[in-house]
């Protein structure tokens, strides 16, 4: 699932690869819809823009900040790959608000547009233009609805990011571990 970048030698293994992971690919729509839809709909010295752009920004920079991290701590790596997760739950809390307080439904799982919405995410290669058109339209309302449903899905990979990154941990351990067993091979191989 996660496809590392930077060569390692040693006990820290190969991390990075943030950019090829699904999660930031669809934070980074997120945070570009986000700062698109605040300055669309709020009057420039609102504190809902700052807020709304700083949660998002939070959910995608927390991913690579984890991602780099990886390498040294996998504890960080996890609890990085959560602060993005809970970053973007509080931005889906300020979509639903909009909708809320202008009288507008949050789509559901049965609505035309929200199936739309799925096929688009199932896209491999699916960026900021292929959702532009449900993020840029004119309507408010559908605009929020398109962007809601780009964070459940990027929260739904992050959660299974979570989990694999548990299973990683149980299953090759941390950077102790690994230093441990470098210096164990070494002293091993000195001896003969």
């Amino acid at each position: 699932m996660l496809r590392r970048e930077f060569m390692a030698d040693g006990f820290i293994p190969v991390h990075g690869g943030y950019r090829n992971l699904l999660s930031y690919r669809k934070a980074e729509i997120i945070y570009d819809a986000t700062c698109y839809f605040t300055r669309r709909i709020y009057k420039q010295s609102d504190r809902t823009i700052d807020q709304m752009v700083q949660a998002a920004r939070s959910g995608k920079q927390n991913i690579i900040e984890g991602s780099m991290a990886s390498g040294t701590s996998k504890e960080t790596e996890i609890k990085l790959t959560n602060v993005a997760r809970a970053s973007l739950e509080e931005l889906l809390e300020d979509y639903r608000d909009f909708l809320r307080i202008n009288g507008f439904a949050e789509w559901s799982p049965e609505h035309p547009y929200a199936f739309r919405l799925r096929e688009l995410n199932r896209l491999p290669d699916a960026e900021y233009s292929t959702f532009k058109k449900g993020i840029e339209h004119k309507e408010a309302e559908i605009s929020a609805n398109v962007i809601i449903g780009l964070i459940r899905v990027c929260s739904y990979l992050l959660a299974r990011q979570i989990r694999y990154l548990e299973q990683e941990f149980v299953s090759e351990g941390g950077l102790r571990e690994r230093m441990t067993k470098a210096r164990l091979k070494q002293r091993s191989s000195s001896k003969k």
